[in-house]
């Protein structure tokens, strides 16, 4: 008797969402023997894409290992990705800060800027050459059915509805995930009160590869280095301040953002398109379920400060995959609670370490009392001249803390 073919429109992992975190696990599965689908509702160059827009991503030196594993990061390179070798820490206006260097680490660099536009490229290249890809875009996905053996994900493209089987549905679709929202997952949801205000500068002086985090009694104010000696703004305000700044001309712009900064990097030059996104903290209760898995946005939210929000997106990812490589060598089904309790647990500790690490960054840094300003200064002198504190906050830094993925550590799966 001849073997029976799975129907068409039965995959092992379907991915909701592909933006950088959803297409970076597409590209992980791809030396596995699975069927996987990607639906994403916006094409990957549309000017509309949020994942791929005018912004930029800082890579932690973990996160250069992942995409080195998968092949990706080649690409990335070629299209400027900018290395940052040191990082200078301050409290305007006080006498603490703190200096980390990449020789302190032993390494090429702390980490890298990459154009969100470029690493769209990257991954978009790496998804055609995945033939066990299926790649429905643009669709929307309108609703999940979960069943004991399956799951069923309707999807509409255009006047054409489809109904997909999956083992797996994984939720990459953002902090606002429709798929988290009909599942019916409880969050945390906190509220910062801040508006993250993102644009690009030319600075009088060099950036030297140095990144600044600066914070500011309106909020935390970071440059990072990028091609062309621009330098990356993400500068945290009060909503009603973000917007005020954000329409000024450009004259008035790089005023007020120079009065903020100081004369570090001498004048501010020219700037680029200015876009504005709030802030808040987001803690799911629940990160998998039967033939459920949340990642990157869907699963958590962080402050923006000191950049880790991606990469603990990312290593999401490179959990993720391993647990299904694994199920799959043993012959288990990808969608099993069992499976992928394994996933979560395992992703638990770094989640809750980097979210309140990035909190409490933001909690001390502004707050004014004088015994807590001299007590979070004292702090930023002890790392600059106490190396076990130092090394510890590079580690943390490099998506080096903990235990760590296989991609992570430049092992295949």
């Amino acid at each position: 008797m001849a073997e029976m073919k799975p129907p068409a429109n039965a995959y092992d992992v379907l991915i909701v969402g592909g933006g950088m975190v959803g297409a970076s696990l597409a590209v992980a599965l791809r030396s596995l023997p699975l069927k996987v689908g990607l639906i994403e509702a916006v094409e990957f160059e549309s000017s509309a894409q949020p994942s791929y827009d005018d912004r930029t991503v800082a890579l932690s030196y973990g996160s250069k290992r992942i995409f080195e594993t998968l092949g990706v990061w080649n690409r990335l390179e070629a299209d400027g990705a900018t290395a940052i070798h040191r990082i200078h820490i301050s409290d305007r206006g006080r006498f603490g800060f703190a200096r980390l260097s990449h020789a302190d680490a032993g390494v090429e660099a702390l980490g890298w800027v990459v154009e969100n536009r470029a690493l769209g490229r990257a991954l978009k290249e790496s998804l055609t050459d995945s033939p066990g890809l299926t790649l429905f875009c643009p669709a929307a996905m309108e609703s999940v059915e979960y069943g004991p053996d399956s799951a069923q994900v309707r999807i509409r493209h255009g006047e054409r509805v489809d109904t997909l089987t999956t083992r797996l549905v994984v939720a990459a679709d953002g902090g606002r995930s429709l798929v988290r929202e009909q599942a019916g997952i409880e969050t945390r949801r906190r509220e910062y009160h801040q508006t993250a205000l993102v644009t690009n500068v030319t600075p009088e002086r060099s950036h030297a590869n140095v990144a600044y985090e600066r914070f500011t009694d309106s909020g935390p104010l970071a440059l990072l280095p990028m091609r062309d000696n621009r330098c990356a703004v993400v500068w945290s305000l009060p909503p009603e301040r973000a917007e005020s700044i954000r329409q000024l001309d450009d004259t008035a712009f790089l005023a007020a953002l120079q009065e903020r900064f100081g004369q570090r990097l001498g004048r501010f030059l020219k700037a680029g398109h200015r876009a504005a996104y709030p802030l808040a903290r987001t803690e799911v209760m629940e990160h998998v379920r039967p033939r459920l898995a949340l990642i990157g946005n869907a699963a958590h939210t962080v402050h923006p400060v000191a950049g880790q929000g991606f990469n603990l997106g990312l290593r999401d990812v490179a959990t993720l995959a391993q647990i299904l490589g694994e199920a799959q060598r043993a012959g288990e089904d990808p969608g099993d609670l069992t499976v992928l309790q394994r996933y979560a647990q395992w992703r638990r500790r770094d989640v809750w370490a980097t979210s309140s690490f990035t909190n409490g960054l933001v909690s001390v840094f502004s707050n004014d009392l004088a015994p807590l300003s001299v007590a979070r200064n004292l702090g930023l002198v002890a790392v600059d001249l106490f190396p076990p504190a130092k090394r510890a906050l590079l580690r943390l830094s490099m998506g080096l803390a903990g235990r760590l993925p296989r991609l992570a550590r430049g092992l295949p799966l």
